[in-house]
């Protein structure tokens, strides 16, 4: 028997405000980090939410992400390792990947000193505890914003470029709708606190540019006003690279992230309440894996000019201008009959040049996209990056982290393929790099493809690691 199974497992939560102080950005929900600090007796770790869109990613991204810079999570686990005697491989870090209007958080120094601060005072506030594991389901609220073509070809839904003709479109991509559910109790039955993982993509959250930590806030804020006895809800991004919430191309009204919220809140709930608590112990395991860097990039973007060359030529000559081309379109012709034959053809040529300009424009946006990323690539000076997995086991719950932006299908996967009941995906931490597609889409040409560092045989080589912790998980929990 493990001595794991003999220990009582003691827990502490706390949190820090990491929000801007820019007095010009507007906001609408402070941002923060939250700490939970597990101890068995034998093993210790930490497990830090932040709403932030990237751990790392400052270098990595060309400054896009900018909040949270590379020395962040060496600095952190070195300062928790020296002071509070939490090894650095037992700390996750986790992003919940809300996107910034501006710059989300205060600045580099301070965002360590919070966070440290957290973790500190989680630990000095340790408590016994059982703990508890189940699922829920939340399936109206987000779908896969990967549309995959007649074609063979995939296109992703964004805001940087319109969506294809409904006819160029076969089906949609797969989405996790699974809400992983961690419940934390005191001995004496009081809740403290609740993990929940869930595939979310959040996006824009606020039409007027304030900060805010979008749809898992107001679910964990229906969490913890429900649970009440200073219970802390805990929010882990799952593998939501290709995921958006339904709503995410809605022109008609205003994106309402609260009600979204709050669906999510009360699904989890719902999973909570049959969940039953009991004694638990701590496994951890850590691998760090070598993956290559894509060398397709210069092929890719000869490959789009080629076909912007072809959509050029396809452009045809028309006696329409848009002034003209909309009222026919609107009124499906009805202006004189005896001119619809005539303008159904006008009609129809005007429609096939918006078609070629949207693909136009779409594929400027990516051969953009992927000069940048060969430029990152390249000033990299290295053929390989170095990925941590950690796959930490609280009783019968397994979460597998990783740094990338993991797509759903590989999340699926993952849980498919694995020999524990309750798997969940904590995608986008320890770290970043960018989207981690399925070897399959590489040659289909998706925004998560183009938007990505890494070579398809990063796939093989991540299945691969994670099988083999999962059986070492097996070999310690007997």
């Amino acid at each position: 028997m493990s001595l794991n199974k003999t220990k009582i497992l003691r827990a502490g939560i706390a949190k820090s405000d990491i929000t801007t102080s820019n007095p010009e950005i507007p906001i609408m929900d402070p941002l923060y980090a939250k700490a939970l600090v597990l101890d068995d007796g034998n093993t210790k770790l930490a497990i830090i939410t932040m709403d932030v869109t990237a751990i790392g990613g400052r270098k990595i991204s060309d400054g896009m992400l900018n909040d949270v810079g590379e020395e962040f999570l060496p600095e952190l686990r070195s300062r928790m390792q020296k002071k509070l005697q939490i090894p650095s491989l037992n700390v996750l870090v986790n992003a919940s990947h809300t996107h910034p209007p501006g710059r989300l958080l205060c600045d580099d120094a301070e965002q360590i000193d919070r966070v440290y601060d957290a973790v500190n005072r989680a630990m000095q506030n340790m408590t016994e505890v059982k703990v508890g594991v189940g699922s829920g389901i939340e399936d109206r609220i987000t779908m896969n914003r990967t549309l995959n073509l007649k074609n063979r070809k995939q296109w992703s839904i964004r805001h940087t470029n319109p969506s294809p003709p409904d006819e160029e479109v076969e089906s949609f991509g797969p989405v996790d709708h699974e809400i992983g559910v961690l419940r934390i109790d005191r001995l004496d039955g009081s809740p403290l606190a609740v993990v929940y993982n869930f595939a979310c993509h959040l996006l824009f959250g606020d039409a007027q540019g304030s900060i805010t930590g979008n749809i898992p806030a107001y679910a964990s804020k229906v969490l913890e006003e429900t649970l009440e006895n200073d219970s802390m809800a805990f929010f882990i991004q799952g593998a939501a690279g290709d995921i958006i919430d339904v709503n995410f191309k809605d022109f008609d009204r205003s994106r309402n992230i609260e009600a979204l919220g709050t669906m999510l809140g009360e699904s989890i709930l719902k999973a909570y309440r049959k969940i039953r608590p009991k004694k638990a112990s701590l496994n951890l395991i850590s691998e760090i894996i070598t993956v290559p860097r894509r060398t397709d990039i210069l092929d890719k973007v000869a490959q789009l000019k080629q076909e912007q060359d072809e959509l050029l030529k396809s452009l045809i000559g028309t006696t329409l201008n848009f002034k003209s081309f909309f009222p026919l379109y609107k009124n499906d012709l009805k202006v004189d009959p005896g001119m619809d034959f005539f303008n159904k053809q006008n009609i129809d040529k005007y429609l096939k040049n918006i078609s070629a300009m949207e693909k136009l424009a779409r594929n400027q946006d990516k051969i953009a996209t992927l000069e940048k990323h060969q430029k990152i690539n390249k000033e990299s000076g290295e053929k390989n990056i170095k990925m941590e997995l950690q796959a930490i086991k609280i009783g019968d719950c397994i979460m597998l982290s990783s740094p990338a932006e993991l797509l759903a299908e590989i999340g699926l996967n993952v849980k498919k393929t694995s020999p524990f009941e309750h798997t969940y995906i904590a995608s986008i931490s320890n770290g970043y790099f960018h989207y981690a597609p399925p070897a399959s889409y590489y040659p289909r040409g998706g925004y998560e493809v183009t938007e990505c560092l890494l070579a398809p045989e990063w796939e093989y080589l991540f299945e691969n690691t994670v099988k083999e912790i999962f059986e070492e998980l097996q070999e310690k929990g007997k």
